[in-house]
């Protein structure tokens, strides 16, 4: 499982998508979120304003598991 640290409080799912090196930039979240399957500790969801905070486990569909930590 790879960790992605964050800085502040929290990280929206687009913005982590982002920095977990899944989408090379944020205009392709929108697309990105419709065709893969997103699970956020264990939950489906696919809203790129989705607030993630430490702790959190994100599992992407073709790049892997992610553990959100905090800076």
């Amino acid at each position: 499982m790879k960790e992605v640290a964050i800085g502040t409080e929290y990280i929206a799912l687009g913005q982590f998508l982002k920095l977990s090196d899944c989408i090379d930039s944020g205009g392709q979240a929108k697309f990105f979120l419709q065709e893969n399957e997103i699970l956020i500790n264990g939950e489906a969801d696919n809203r790129r304003g989705r607030k993630l905070y430490a702790g959190d486990v994100v599992n992407v569909q073709g790049f892997g598991s992610f553990t959100v930590t905090r800076r």
